[in-house]
């Protein structure tokens, strides 16, 4: 019984080394999928690619079937320092990934692949803003009132002197009107520089806030709006005075969207979506979903996009406007 019992054992050993050892058709891996949901982005763009976005750990990402797949782009470097913008020249190809520790990227595919042009890990404050001031010519600030400027398309940077006073302000974005000639940076305190020449002198605007802004808009109408922290924005039309804007509550926002028909929408704290049909005088509030800190937004024409946040990224449609006035609309999933 036991020389049967053995033989028995050594057979079913025999067996499962047979088995083991064969060769077998191994199944693909599935598709590693990227979490667009749960990452932070601050920056999210359309290009010649399709849509770009940028955030957390220097990741950059693009899609060509409008948000539906992402890809991860190339990165040469990857120093995994965050994305705070991402920028394209009118063509779509041309573009710049900006972040912390001094960080700038360059593409010119659209944001399929980026190469490292800018960086220093010492001595390196964060960029805040970047724009191409008009055929190669570049521009970014940040933190600390640094300021660069790129002659040749990106490729090399020296710096911008300006005014006297604000070398202690964090300086948050670059914005331009459709003409190029007129530009506004926004920063801390209140600060609002102007340049009437292309970006090649800029002067300090008298100041008539003092908290921060984070951003602005050239609006098609012609005139600015600016806004920030707490709920405050404020137009200048017509070269006119500032104006406060008539906004529901203390909200901060952190980007907007214009779309064809004038209507301006800001997103911001709390997942607040402001709107407005005015030229940014009055703004009403919808919400989208969640309650994250919505950070950008990028709609096509027909008002269908997506919002960036601290918690990832969120599809989002405009709904029809709810009353004769405009100033009422909300935003759903699409």
């Amino acid at each position: 019984m036991r020389i049967l019992v053995g033989l028995a054992m050594s057979a079913v050993m025999a067996v499962a080394a047979v088995v083991a050892f064969s060769h077998r058709q191994t199944p693909p891996l599935a598709a590693t999928r990227l979490p667009v949901e749960k990452t932070q982005f601050d920056s999210i763009v359309h290009s010649k690619a399709g849509l770009v976005i940028g955030g957390e750990l220097g990741k950059l990402l693009y899609s060509g079937d409008d948000g539906k797949d992402w890809t991860a782009a190339t990165v040469s470097p990857d120093r995994q320092a965050l994305i705070t913008q991402v920028v394209f020249a009118a063509d779509g190809l041309r573009g710049l990934a900006i972040g912390h520790e001094g960080w700038i990227l360059r593409t010119t595919d659209g944001g399929v692949h980026w190469k490292e042009v800018a960086f220093d890990e010492k001595n390196g404050e964060p960029f805040m803003g970047a724009a191409n001031l008009g055929d190669k010519v570049w521009m970014v600030v940040g933190a600390f009132g640094r300021a660069l400027k790129s002659q040749d398309d990106g490729q090399t940077w020296q710096p911008v002197t300006l005014p006297a006073g604000v070398e202690d302000k964090h300086l948050n974005r670059i914005v331009g009107s459709a003409d190029g000639r007129q530009w506004l940076i926004v920063g801390e305190g209140g600060l609002v520089l102007r340049s009437n020449d292309g970006g090649q002198d800029w002067a300090v605007e008298p100041a008539f806030y003092n908290g921060s802004f984070y951003d602005a808009i050239a609006l098609p109408a012609g005139g600015w709006l600016v806004y920030g922290m707490r709920g405050n924005a404020f137009t200048q039309h017509a070269d006119g005075p500032w104006q406060k804007a008539e906004m529901p509550g203390p909200v901060s926002f952190f980007g907007h969207a214009v779309l064809p028909d004038g209507r301006i929408l800001l997103v911001g704290q709390g997942s607040v979506v402001a709107t407005s049909s005015d030229g940014g005088r009055h703004f009403s509030f919808s919400r989208a979903a969640g309650r994250a800190t919505l950070t950008d937004i990028a709609l096509d024409a027909s008002g269908t996009g997506w919002i960036a946040s601290d918690a990832g990224l969120q599809p989002y449609r405009v709904a029809e406007m709810s009353d004769a006035s405009g100033t009422s609309v909300a935003g759903t999933k699409p």
